[in-house]
């Protein structure tokens, strides 16, 4: 799954989630324009903790506060930290002050029709790769297989959008793979065979998928399991694009990526 920033509805400046059914009554709201919510995301994206910190302490509330968009829905100052493109300087830093100072880390933020958000923070900062502000989070307290994000979990995100470094910490944490797509990305060959040895056994679709996204992760031992097993080389999800296994594999620019390839390469010699 190829990110774009349009799995996230631009507002004032900040990036809102999409609704689910959950409150978080009694937090401080401040419009987008607010002097004060303009300092304090200027601050939180420009990485300066220390002006960060003494906003917080000047003004108690304002780390759980929400921050309502130009167009509706409303964000957290973690979603500051965490939106798109993420990385914004001494973005752990910034993460663990406001965490400290009240910030609820799961909080989703809301929708454009006042209903709670579907991500929090983790989602955000999964779906840019930014595994240093994810792994501030997860000290935080940050729920690791939170549902509703854009493409499901953190790690469905992380492992949809290619970020492979969060997908990682995510799993070193405790996040575990639900589904054999997310297995056979990440490599995890025990969990594919979880898979195969429960019942019901996975569908044709489900080893397609499976495959395809082994080769988007680069991960030739999984592939050639899932082939073993009917996997439709030529299969592609909607999702993307047009682009073959063969094409995400040499997307990939990684040494397990060009070996993938090659060996995709001689397979599909070997069927023609």
């Amino acid at each position: 799954m190829l990110h774009h920033a349009g799995d996230r509805r631009a507002a004032g400046g900040l990036l809102y989630p999409e609704p689910i059914p959950k409150e978080v009554p009694g937090a401080m709201r401040l419009r987008h324009d607010d002097p004060l919510a303009r300092a304090l995301v200027q601050a939180i994206q420009g990485g300066d903790v220390d002006a960060v910190q003494g906003l917080l302490r000047d003004h108690p509330g304002l780390a759980a506060a929400r921050f309502e968009g130009a167009r509706g829905g409303a964000g957290t100052a973690l979603h500051a930290v965490t939106d798109w493109p993420g990385f914004f300087p001494n973005g752990a830093k910034v993460a663990a002050a406001l965490i400290a100072a009240g910030a609820d880390v799961n909080d989703r933020g809301e929708g454009n029709d006042g209903r709670p958000g579907n991500e929090a923070p983790l989602h955000w900062a999964a779906s840019s790769d930014d595994a240093d502000v994810a792994a501030a989070l997860i000290a935080g307290g940050a729920d690791l297989n939170a549902p509703g994000g854009s493409i499901g979990t953190p790690l469905a995100n992380a492992v949809g959008y290619g970020c492979w470094q969060v997908a990682s910490l995510l799993v070193d944490r405790g996040a575990k793979p639900d589904a054999l797509w997310i297995a056979a990305a990440l490599g995890v060959v025990a969990e594919v065979e979880r898979f195969f040895a429960a019942a019901p056994a996975p569908t044709a679709e489900e080893i397609n998928h499976g495959f395809w996204q082994a080769c988007h992760g680069g991960q030739p031992r999984v592939a050639a399991y899932l082939l073993a097993r009917g996997a439709d080389m030529a299969w592609v999800p909607d999702y993307a694009r047009g682009q073959t296994a063969l094409a995400v594999a040499k997307q990939g620019g990684g040494t397990r990526w060009g070996i993938l390839a090659d060996w995709l390469e001689k397979q599909g010699e070997k069927s023609g």
